[in-house]
C-alpha cells in the first residue's frame, strides 16, 4: 500500500471515530459562529449572471463520466449552462470537448444524446468534421469557394479525464488545472476504480435557484423533519462531518448502526469500513454531489438556469458492475426511480417553496447555523470567486 492510499485510509478511520463520537454523544461538527447569505443572492439577476461568468465558465466542471464514453468513437452531446458542448472519445482513446457549433453558419454537428461515430455531420448543409474537431468536407466544395479548413475546425475547449470523470471549461483557452484545483480530493475516486464503473442511466429534474437546491445537498440538519420515511432510518440528522479540498468537500454521515457496524472491526480497518456504518456525500465545487454506494450511487449535476429562479438537475446512476440481465435491470429502474422521486418530492418542491418565500422580501438574510459548516463553506467560496480577486486569502474548514 503506498503513503498517500495508507494516510487516506488512516484519515477516513479518524473521521468514522469522530463521527461514532457525534451519534454516541449526540454532537456534530461546529463552526466558529452563525453565518449569513443575502436573501437576494438567490434572486438578483445581477449576481446569477456574475456566477455565471465568474464560476461557471471559469472553473473545471465535470461534465461526463468515462463510464458514459468507454470506446473510440462514444460521444455525448449536452448543453451546459446554455452552451452546447460536444465530448468524444477519438481514436487514439483521448477525450476532447468542443463547442458543439458548424463554423459554416452555427448548426450543431450532433444531436443531443448519446452515440459512436467516426465523424461528425452538420445536418444544415452537411460539413463534416473528425473526432478532433477538424474540419474534414466541405459539401459540394468546388461551388464553395476557396477557404482555409485548418482555420474552421471546431472550437476546443480545455478538457481533462481524471478518477473516472470528465472535466471541461467552458471557456477556450481557459487554464485547467485539476491538481490545484481538487488538491487531492480525486485520489477519492481512484481509490474505488470509480473509472471502471458501469454507468446505469439518468433522470432530470427541475427546481429553484441553483444555490438553493445545491445547499439541501449539503447538510443534514433537514433529515428528521423532510425526510423522516426515506434517509432519517439510515442516517441520524444533524450528526455531519465536513473537510474542505479548495472549494470542494467531503462531508461524513454516520449511520444509526455505527457503533454495531463497527463493534467487532479492529481499529486499523475502520478506514475501509465506507457504507458500512458511514456514509460520505463529495462535493465538487461548484454543482456536483455525488453518494457513492455499492447498491447504485448517484450523482447530482445542477446546471444553473435558463433563468435566476430555476435550475436543471441531471441526476446520474453508476455502480461497479454492469446490468446482468432483464431482471436485474427492472431492479436498478426501480432504485433508480426511488433515488429520483425522494430528490425531487422531498427537496427540489420544498426548494421550489423557499423559492417564493425569497422572493417575497420577508427577510434580508438567510441563517446558517454553526452546525451548517458545509453551507457557509460553500457560501465563502462562491463568494471568493464572484469578489474576481486572486489577491484575497480563500476560504479554510
Amino acid at each position: 500500500m503506498n503513503n498517500d492510499r495508507a494516510e487516506r485510509r488512516q484519515r477516513i478511520g479518524d473521521i468514522a471515530e469522530i463521527m461514532l463520537d457525534y451519534v454516541e454523544h449526540k454532537s456534530t461538527y461546529q463552526a466558529q459562529q452563525v453565518a449569513r447569505v443575502r436573501t437576494a443572492s438567490y434572486t438578483d439577476p445581477d449576481q446569477w449572471k456574475a456566477e455565471m461568468e465568474l464560476v461557471f465558465r471559469r472553473v473545471p466542471l465535470m461534465l461526463a463520466f468515462t463510464a458514459e464514453l468507454p470506446e473510440p468513437g462514444n460521444y455525448k452531446a449536452m448543453d451546459a449552462m446554455g452552451l452546447p458542448v460536444l465530448i468524444v472519445r477519438d481514436k487514439a482513446g483521448q477525450v476532447r470537448a468542443f463547442l458543439n457549433v458548424c463554423s459554416h453558419r452555427g448548426a450543431p454537428v450532433a444531436a443531443e444524446g448519446h452515440g459512436k461515430c467516426a465523424r461528425f455531420t452538420c445536418k444544415y448543409h452537411g460539413w463534416t468534421y473528425g473526432q478532433d474537431g477538424k474540419l474534414l468536407g466541405i459539401a459540394e466544395s468546388t461551388t464553395f469557394g476557396d477557404v482555409d479548413k485548418a482555420g474552421l475546425a471546431l472550437r476546443a475547449l480545455p478538457c481533462e479525464e481524471r478518477a473516472g470523470m470528465i472535466f471541461v471549461a467552458l471557456t477556450p483557452n481557459a487554464p485547467l488545472d485539476l491538481d490545484d484545483y481538487f488538491q487531492g480530493f480525486l485520489d477519492d475516486f481512484e481509490s474505488v476504480d470509480f473509472a471502471n464503473w458501469a454507468y446505469l442511466g439518468s433522470r432530470t429534474i427541475e427546481g429553484a435557484n441553483w444555490k438553493i437546491a445545491f445547499d439541501g445537498y449539503l447538510e443534514g440538519y433537514h433529515f428528521a423533519s423532510l425526510h423522516p420515511a426515506t434517509i432519517e432510518p439510515r442516517t441520524p440528522a444533524n450528526r455531519t462531518f465536513y473537510e474542505g479540498f479548495g472549494p470542494s468537500m467531503r462531508i461524513g454521515f454516520p449511520q444509526h448502526r455505527i457503533a454495531e457496524a463497527l463493534k467487532d472491526v479492529p481499529r486499523e480497518d475502520w478506514g475501509d469500513q465506507e457504507n458500512n456504518g458511514f456514509d460520505f456525500v463529495r462535493i465538487l465545487f461548484p454543482n456536483v454531489s455525488a453518494f457513492l454506494a455499492p447498491e447504485i450511487t448517484q450523482v447530482a449535476q445542477l446546471f444553473p438556469g435558463p433563468t435566476p429562479d430555476r435550475n436543471r438537475t441531471v441526476l446520474h446512476y453508476l455502480r461497479r458492475e454492469p446490468i446482468r440481465d432483464e431482471e436485474d435491470r427492472a431492479q436498478v429502474e426501480q432504485m433508480i426511480e426511488f433515488f429520483r422521486d425522494v430528490t425531487y418530492q422531498e427537496d427540489y418542491v420544498i426548494g421550489m417553496e423557499i423559492q417564493k418565500g425569497l422572493e417575497s422580501g420577508a427577510h434580508d438574510n438567510l441563517v446558517f447555523g454553526r452546525n451548517e459548516r458545509g453551507n457557509q463553506y460553500f457560501h465563502e467560496w462562491l463568494n471568493w470567486y464572484l469578489q474576481d480577486d486572486a489577491t484575497l486569502p480563500k476560504p479554510v474548514m
